[in-house]
């Protein structure tokens, strides 16, 4: 299938720091405020970050440990070690599990590891902070303005969560986790404008990925709406042909994938030789479902004659020829074009196929006289 390219929405802004942990307030005269002191003015990261393990392993109850797994965050960040600065948010979360700052600190973390795995544990874990936040209450203590901007940081907050899960399915190469992403920004945000695009995406990976029941689940859904591509109906229908269900649907995606191929006009930038190798082969497997659900249900002629203008376009794709070949050989036996029936038969035992042992039953009957029919 074609590759469908998405292109983002916006470069998501950056995010107020208003939200950002308070420094811990702790007296220059006792040893552990003067250590914070230290960690404070530390520049060298290594240095730092040996000055906070000695903080947490001294002081693991004192009321500055939640500023030092923040300092933490933030410095592993800056140097690179991506697991630890999650890690440390983590452990910050268990000490103030309202702290949405820190949790945008690892999504962040998780997206400069490029871990679609982490992205989307992080993602949803910030993005169910921020929407708790975004509708909790005013307080006694928050004046309108306080109220205001820290109602807006929850909602940016969010909304760069559904950034995030989407961004990191453009660069994420296993189709796999990529549906794993752009699922979990459907459930997460189905109205939202990155969902929007997110949609044929996801019905690409999940069907790269072999998860063709989910993969047509979402066609159908794009396919309602009439917005459905020429790879999602092709899909449809050759889903529903093989489960040999549903023949109405075969029929109809089949009919919906040749009108459409025959709309679309040449986008520029395409060679003319590459739009008519597309367009032969959604025409070829339009007409390929169409011809071979028209053979199953015994409508022999309307199948001969959808598979005849098949024929040419599936060249090169063996095993949906020797399948047109097949339902040729049976059609034409039917319709006692006996000529055509052994030519169709004879073509489809040349290729390795499921169809070779059935076409080869046939033609032996055909040509020792008796109509055989499987």
């Amino acid at each position: 299938m074609p590759r469908i390219t998405a292109v983002l929405l916006l470069i998501f802004p950056l995010v107020p720091l208003g939200a950002q942990r308070q420094s811990v307030v702790v007296s220059g005269a006792t040893p552990e405020g003067i250590l914070i002191q230290q960690i404070r003015d530390e520049s060298d990261g290594a240095k730092k970050m040996a000055l906070m393990d000695e903080f947490l392993t001294r002081y693991p109850k004192h009321e500055g440990v939640p500023w030092v797994y923040s300092e933490i965050t933030t410095t592993c960040s800056g140097m690179g070690q991506y697991d630890k600065a999650m890690a440390a948010a983590g452990k910050l979360l268990e000490l103030d599990p309202g702290d949405l700052g820190i949790a945008l600190a690892a999504v962040k973390a998780a997206e400069a590891k490029k871990d679609p795995d982490a992205v989307r544990q992080w993602a949803v874990r910030a993005s169910g902070l921020a929407r708790k936040e975004a509708q909790a209450p005013k307080t006694e203590a928050e004046d309108d303005a306080t109220f205001s901007q820290r109602v807006t940081f929850a909602k940016q907050v969010d909304a760069y969560t559904e950034y995030s899960l989407f961004n990191t399915a453009l660069q994420t190469q296993d189709p796999a986790k990529k549906a794993v992403l752009l699922g979990t920004l459907e459930k997460q945000a189905p109205e939202s404008g990155y969902w929007a695009q997110g949609e044929g995406l996801y019905f690409l990976a999940l069907a790269q990925s072999g998860d063709m029941p989910a993969a047509v689940a979402v066609a159908e859904k794009v396919i309602a709406r009439g917005q459905g591509t020429e790879e999602m109906l092709a899909a449809a229908g050759e889903f529903y042909l093989r489960q040999n269900k549903e023949p109405e649907k075969v029929l109809d995606y089949s009919s919906k994938l040749v009108a459409l191929t025959n709309s679309r006009s040449r986008p520029d930038g395409v060679s003319e030789a590459d739009w008519q190798k597309r367009k032969d082969y959604f025409l070829g497997m339009g007409q390929w479902m169409a011809g071979v659900q028209l053979s199953t249900q015994g409508k022999f002629g309307e199948a001969d004659k959808a598979l005849r203008a098949a024929l040419p376009l599936v060249e090169g794709n063996d095993q949906v020829k020797a399948a047109a070949l097949y339902n040729l050989g049976l059609a034409n036996q039917w319709l006692k074009n006996l000529a055509d029936a052994i030519k169709f038969y004879e073509q489809c035992t040349a290729i390795d196929s499921p169809f070779r042992p059935l076409a080869a039953g046939n033609l032996k009957g055909l040509k020792s006289g008796y109509r055989v029919i499987k």
